[in-house]
């Protein structure tokens, strides 16, 4: 099974070489694609002067958005399974094997890594919290389902999924877009607890709460039109 890992990429000088350590730590991938979306903090400099066979960095040529960045990801991908890697290190590559678990053993064909199972993980902003849970119960009541964590970034899909799929979304709206289109194709999500290490603010967290209000219209306008 052939594992591309693809990260998206905006302004992550302190953080692009540890993650990028961490993903081939693992020594599961057999790719990792790597989507630069027009950083300008020196981030490209330390992507340019990578030499690794088994890394290739896409460049946007302006900030285009993560929604946009992973599109480009999924279609450079030549993989059978992807996995989705943000740039920044809330997220612990040591945690693949049990989210490629399900897949390896044919129980599923979209894994997603929950931060509200059970796994262990620092104290997050109680009304990131919130507006998370409200996003999940949604999904949950619009798509009959029962997730815990719609908003995660660990999500796992075969390729065939996700595939062939129109994907709109350009910015962080793309976790409900591709979960609402996941389960309308008549997928069921296996979920998996996860560790997660959430960042502050000042150390570059980028989603901010006017997101939450056009991730519900995205869950609203998908369950209705295509």
């Amino acid at each position: 099974m052939k594992l591309s890992v693809i990260i998206p990429c905006y302004n992550e000088l302190t953080t692009i070489e540890q993650i990028l350590a961490a993903v081939k730590a693992v020594n599961l991938a057999y790719e990792i694609i790597i989507v630069d979306d027009g950083s300008t903090d020196g981030t490209r400099d330390i992507l340019a002067k990578l030499d690794d066979p088994q890394v290739r960095v896409i460049y946007h040529d302006h900030n285009q958005g993560k929604g946009a960045a992973l599109r480009t990801g999924f279609a450079a991908a030549t993989g059978d399974v992807f996995i989705i890697q943000d740039a920044d290190l809330e997220y612990d590559p040591r945690d693949y094997p049990a989210l490629l678990k399900p897949i390896e053993e044919g129980r599923a064909k979209v894994v997603y890594g929950s931060r509200f199972l059970g796994g262990p993980r620092k104290t997050m902003f109680f009304w990131n919290m919130v507006a998370n849970k409200l996003l999940t119960l949604l999904t949950n009541i619009l798509y009959n389902t029962i997730l815990s964590d719609m908003e995660t970034c660990y999500k796992v899909f075969r390729a065939e999924v996700v595939q062939g799929m129109k994907l709109r979304s350009r910015r962080f709206e793309f976790e409900p877009e591709i979960t609402a289109k996941v389960l309308k194709r008549g997928y069921r999500i296996y979920e998996v607890p996860i560790s997660y290490n959430g960042r502050e603010w000042h150390e570059g967290k980028k989603i901010k709460w006017t997101d939450a209000p056009i991730a519900a219209w995205t869950l609203l306008r998908y369950r209705f039109t295509n």
